[in-house]
């Protein structure tokens, strides 16, 4: 079994690795962090940098977890890697952190989450921080 958690360094990304990490081990399962930078982006607030990682992979082995962490570069929509990665890797759910946004923000910016609640073939669990 694997838990695949879509991370980034915000305190949505770190409530949705603690959840992650939990749920990994309550099924006894591996725990995959994705950490994807859009492809040809010179600087992306996204991707975690080293010290996090091994804070992160730390955490993970703290509670008996397995972690892999995948941080290439994805092309295109983020949900749409969300999904991929989840279903190359077979994950029995797929854990991600929301935050706040009016209605109007989520009209005229869209919802990665909301499209990673709509589009994914498995379940999904959504935290808040």
């Amino acid at each position: 079994m694997t838990v695949l958690v879509a991370y980034v360094p915000t305190p949505e990304g770190d409530a949705a690795f603690a959840a992650a990490v939990e749920e990994a081990g309550r099924r006894d399962a591996r725990l995959v962090l994705l950490n994807t930078p859009r492809e040809g982006a010179p600087v992306s607030a996204a991707l975690a940098d080293e010290d996090t990682v091994r804070g992160l992979t730390a955490r993970a082995g703290a509670a008996g977890v397995d972690l892999e962490v995948r941080q290439d570069a994805h092309a295109g929509d983020l949900a749409d890697e969300v999904v991929r990665v989840a279903e190359a890797v077979d994950a029995s759910v797929i854990v991600i952190g929301l935050r706040k946004r009016s209605p109007v923000g989520k009209l005229l910016m869209g919802s990665t989450a909301q499209r990673i609640l709509l589009d994914a073939d498995r379940p999904v669990l959504a935290v808040k921080p």
